[in-house]
């Protein structure tokens, strides 16, 4: 069971993309084979860069509830965003108890204070509060944003693998299945989910690596040139 609460925002997000996109491209691939037709430069958006119709089509799938399950780039980016949307959220408790603290001394104390006074206090109060109303819908449309930047980030990592493996191996379509999904039935020779995740997590493994490799390369330059 997951523990990530908006990993289910993610997961829909980006199976409802990944669905489009390969629904789009059988579609166009069989109204191809069937008709005998070939796109014309008439109609660019459905161009590929090779419109030449391969002899033989060769399909396989892949599941996306194991990938995202075993993908570690995945897991590491739903990890990052529920940490910082946890540390959002105590934030805002904690601003929001202090203004209930507040609220309530000046229930409390507002038999002691004259008129004036208590209406300076209680219009400062409410400030307070639409202040923290307006900090609560910051902190959502940000936790919006980051979910969508984590969306299309995933989307690029796996639609840019899977390009390049389909290509290797030979795979005209590579389809993405999951409960609900266009996908009715798959032979279970078809399924080349272990093969990407595992391709997926090497990749990702070499660009971590390359990365730390770079950062003292990188330092001792700024130091040379810092020297000069």
């Amino acid at each position: 069971m997951r523990s990530f609460k908006h990993e289910d925002k993610i997961v829909k997000y980006f199976s409802i993309v990944l669905n489009l996109v390969l629904l789009a491209a059988v579609i166009i691939l069989f109204v191809l084979h069937f008709s005998g037709n070939k796109p014309s430069s008439a109609d660019p958006e459905i161009l590929a860069s090779d419109t030449t119709m391969p002899e033989k089509i060769s399909i396989v799938y892949i599941n996306e509830d194991s990938l995202l399950e075993n993908y570690v780039y995945f897991k590491e980016l739903a990890a990052s965003l529920e940490s910082k949307r946890k540390n959002l959220e105590t934030d805002y408790t904690s601003k929001a108890q202090g203004l209930q603290t507040e609220i309530a001394n000046f229930q409390q104390n507002a038999g002691n204070m004259t008129m004036s006074q208590a209406r300076a206090v209680e219009e400062d109060l409410v400030r307070k509060q639409q202040n923290l109303m307006r900090y609560q819908e910051t902190l959502a449309q940000d936790m919006m944003k980051e979910e969508s930047d984590v969306n299309l980030k995933l989307f690029q990592k796996v639609s840019e693998y899977v390009e390049g493996y389909a290509m290797d191996n030979g795979y005209t379509v590579v389809l993405n299945y999951k409960p609900g999904s266009v996908l009715l039935y798959g032979h279970q020779a078809m399924d080349v989910t272990e093969e990407v995740v595992d391709g997926l997590n090497a990749a990702y493994e070499e660009s971590k690596n390359t990365a730390t490799a770079k950062k003292p390369a990188e330092k001792a330059k700024t130091d040379t040139t810092a020297v000069k």
